[in-house]
């Protein structure tokens, strides 16, 4: 093993054990009723998980991050997706493409995502990485237009509107019939912010 592929596989397990602290912590939130966010215990966390305490210390600082965390690395991973779009793609079609390939291949859970979105602690954090993953989005929106999002207004406002549209559908699907799919709640969402406007109307 060469060194590049040590740092890939660390990086791998990182990201493993992180995703399956997140797993466990929402599980054991969800097992516990409505108020299971004040019932989880860090010690519990980290033995469903697998892992120690102190490895539950390294990855997290609260149990609302945790329970969070596989919902907010999504979010900051959706500009990298819209990159990953064919380059002549038109804008609105590689977004729409982009958010349902990253959001609407699998279907989510819906009990746990009802827990995050009706809990006003989790749907801060929640909000929170919304928010932070705005900024890569924009940028990933800008490359694509060619515009500079440090004076292009365009990028940001999109990117802002795209991650509303998905907290949207997000929560108008948990009081859906079952029936409906979370890719065809999602697409209806984005279909309301686009078209997207020409760039250079900024």
């Amino acid at each position: 093993m060469n060194d590049d592929e040590a740092v890939d596989m660390r990086t791998h397990n990182k990201l493993a054990t992180r995703e399956a602290i997140s797993a466990a912590a929402l599980r054991l939130a969800v097992e516990q009723g409505p108020e299971g966010l004040a019932l989880v215990r860090v010690r519990d966390i980290a033995a469903t998980a697998g892992v120690s305490p102190r490895t539950y210390n390294n990855y997290f600082s609260s149990r609302e991050e945790a329970i969070c965390a596989i919902e907010s690395d999504r979010a900051r991973r959706l500009g990298r997706a819209l990159l990953s779009r064919p380059a002549g793609e038109p804008l609105d079609q590689a977004i729409t493409a982009a958010v349902i390939e990253h959001y609407g291949t699998a279907e989510p859970d819906k009990v746990g995502l009802r827990m995050i979105m009706c809990t006003p602690a989790l749907e801060g954090e929640a909000l929170k990485a919304f928010t932070t993953a705005e900024e890569p989005l924009a940028d990933a929106i800008a490359e694509r237009v060619g515009t500079d999002p440090a004076h292009d207004l365009f990028p940001h406002v999109m990117a802002a509107a795209i991650a509303g549209a998905i907290r949207v559908a997000g929560r108008h699907w948990i009081n859906s019939d079952d029936t409906v799919s979370f890719a065809s709640v999602l697409r209806r969402a984005i279909a309301h912010i686009l078209p997207s406007p020409d760039p250079g109307d900024t």
